[in-house]
C-alpha cells in the first residue's frame, strides 16, 4: 500500500537529521509489531510517502498506519506542527503487486526530491531523508545495487520463517 502522510497546513521546517531517527525508530517498531516491510519511504519538506507490504496475509496496515500516526504526531507536536487528520492510501492493484511493479513504484516515490527540485536530476540517491525499514535489517540501503535481489530474498525469507528468528 502506498501511504501518504501530509503535515497539517502543509507547514514546513519538520524535517530534520534527528528527526529521521526519531521516525526510523517508530517506523521499526510499527514494522515488527504489525509484520510489514517498507521497501521504501521519503520525508519531503511537508509530507511524507512510504511503500508498506504486509508480510503475513494477518498484517494489518491500516492498524499499522493508526498506530505509527498517533506516536509520530507525538513527535512532532513538540514542532508545533501534525500530521493531516487522514493518510491517504493507494491500495496497490494485483498487476500492480508484481516485483516490477512494486519496484517502479518505489522508484517513483525515491524520485519525489527529484521532481520537487530538491536534488538535481538522478541525485535522488543522495537525499537523506529517503529509504527503506525491513525488521530485522538495518543495512539495506535502497540504492545498494543489489538492493532488490536482497529484499526480494528477504521478504520471501521472513514470509517462511516469521519475524521471531534471526538468519
Amino acid at each position: 500500500m502506498h501511504w501518504s502522510l501530509v503535515i497539517q497546513d502543509r507547514k514546513q521546517g519538520w524535517c530534520k537529521p534527528i528527526l529521521l531517527y526519531k521516525f526510523r525508530e517508530l517506523l521499526t517498531h510499527t514494522a515488527f509489531r504489525y509484520a510489514i516491510a517498507c521497501p521504501v519511504y521519503c520525508l519531503m519538506p511537508d509530507h511524507i510517502h512510504m511503500l508498506w507490504m504486509g508480510l503475513f496475509e494477518s498484517s494489518d496496515q491500516r492498524l499499522a498506519m493508526r498506530h505509527f500516526r498517533d506516536r509520530f504526531n507525538d513527535v512532532l507536536e513538540r514542532l508545533q506542527v501534525e500530521l493531516q487528520g487522514q493518510a491517504y492510501d493507494d491500495v496497490l492493484k494485483d498487476e500492480e503487486r508484481k516485483e516490477e511493479s512494486i519496484e517502479a513504484v518505489c522508484d517513483y516515490i525515491a524520485r519525489n526530491p527529484e521532481r520537487a527540485g530538491l536534488v538535481p536530476i538522478d541525485g535522488y540517491a543522495d537525499y537523506k531523508f529517503t529509504g527503506c525499514l525491513v525488521p530485522g535489517y538495518p543495512e539495506l540501503t535502497p540504492f545498494a545495487a543489489d538492493y532488490w535481489t536482497r529484499y526480494w530474498r528477504i521478504v520471501s525469507y521472513l514470509r517462511s520463517n516469521g519475524l521471531q528468528q534471526g538468519s
